[in-house]
């Protein structure tokens, strides 16, 4: 059914393949760029990627103007305040992001802090309150979960708060996303898993949400079609580059789709676990998937119906029963967490993430309020979410 008013913007541009990284100089010569920042985390600088990535402008005329590599996994309004600092202090004009979700929250964080020319980040947390746009922005993934690349979402943690923040708008965009293989393929099994699982519910809630539309509807289609197929692949062999390829590929698209149209319950507690006890977010989003899915069933039940036939082939699609499909749909779902749990170890419990009994209210009471739940086609109140963390438990 489509909707009677809806709207969609996917403005990223993507260079995707084997030495895509080599047509970055262009890119950001073409939207005026001479002096990036580049911002990354020190991980990468050991493992080399960040190497691979500035020996594309070898023979450039572009200039880094500076390199910020300190940025932690739950970075924080803190870090952003002290990477606009060395921007300005380098005359920088543009900003290159390589890596995970946290170095590219970060960068779209660092972009509304000189773009607003703030020290107050705050003030512009919530949807479309930021109104400018000053420098070229150009994102190269490490990971193939968040799909940070194509969203209009920053998730910023507040440490005096102990929360994490949204910030949405299409200023966020970044101008460009490079999909290189090399990018990825020294990620180890657990993260490819976890982060594989976190693209996947991105596609699956932003096919199922209350904003869902046609377009987001086919790109979160896709993107559930090329994990179930590529997930195991780069997970089984890192080195795999078609595979490599394809997850980054899935990633994007499911961060196109729910950046268009939103996600749901498995993010709102997932943000608040994330918060509260720092549960990393493709973990949360492995462990949290199924007991959402089961909460929603009786509301979304056609939907994930339908969502069987890129989770498990054509073949079993066919052979079940069009009533039977839903849970079907489940129980694939909780096979594959099964499946990655025994081969690298994925969690399938919030206590393996040091959660404990005693946490479940404050997350209970974070996740109530998290943006995402109010998208959720069924309607969760505390002690529902309540419910779902003592099963996730």
């Amino acid at each position: 059914m489509i909707p009677s008013y809806y709207e969609f913007l996917n403005s990223v541009k993507i260079l995707s393949g084997v030495k895509a990284l080599e047509n970055m100089p262009f890119e950001l010569k073409n939207l005026g760029a001479k002096r990036p920042i580049v911002l990354t985390n020190d991980m990468l600088v050991k493992f080399g990627l960040v190497d691979i990535v500035l020996n594309a402008f070898k023979e450039s005329d572009i200039t880094i103007g500076a390199v910020f590599v300190d940025i932690p996994a739950d970075s924080s309004i803190k870090v952003v305040n002290e990477i606009a600092e060395v921007y300005r202090k380098n005359n920088c004009d543009s900003i290159i992001a390589i890596g995970g979700g946290s170095v590219i929250d970060t960068s779209k964080g660092l972009g509304i802090v000189i773009s607003e020319d703030t020290e107050d980040i705050m003030k512009y947390m919530g949807s479309e309150i930021i109104h400018k746009r000053k420098m070229p922005f150009v994102v190269v993934p490490t990971t193939s979960g968040t799909g940070s690349e194509a969203t209009l979402v920053a998730v910023i943690a507040n440490p005096d708060k102990n929360v994490k923040m949204e910030f949405i708008s299409y200023n966020l965009l970044p101008d460009v996303a490079v999909l290189d293989p090399r990018m990825t393929i020294s990620l180890p099994p657990r993260m490819t898993a976890s982060t594989g699982m976190d693209a996947l519910v991105h596609a699956i809630e932003a096919y199922t949400c209350m904003q869902k539309n046609p377009l987001s509807d086919v790109y979160a289609f896709a993107s559930i079609k090329l994990i179930t197929e590529y997930l195991p692949k780069a997970v089984g062999n890192g080195k795999d580059q078609d595979a490599r390829l394809a997850m980054a590929n899935a990633s994007l698209m499911a961060g196109a789709a729910f950046s268009n149209s939103m996600v749901g319950l498995v993010h709102a507690i997932g943000h608040a676990c994330g918060g509260v006890c720092h549960v990393p977010h493709g973990d949360a989003m492995t462990i949290l998937l199924p007991h959402c899915m089961e909460y929603n069933m009786d509301e979304m039940g056609e939907l994930y119906g339908e969502l069987l036939l890129p989770l498990a082939g054509a073949d079993l699609y066919s052979s079940t029963p069009r009533e039977e499909r839903p849970a079907k749909a489940l129980e694939v779902v909780k096979e594959m967490i099964d499946k990655y749990n025994k081969q690298c170890g994925l969690p399938k419990t919030l206590s393996e993430c040091g959660v404990k009994k005693e946490d479940l209210g404050r997350i209970g009471k974070t996740a109530i309020n998290d943006g995402a739940i109010i998208v959720n086609p069924k309607e969760a109140d505390y002690n529902d979410v309540l419910t779902i963390l003592e099963k996730a438990l």
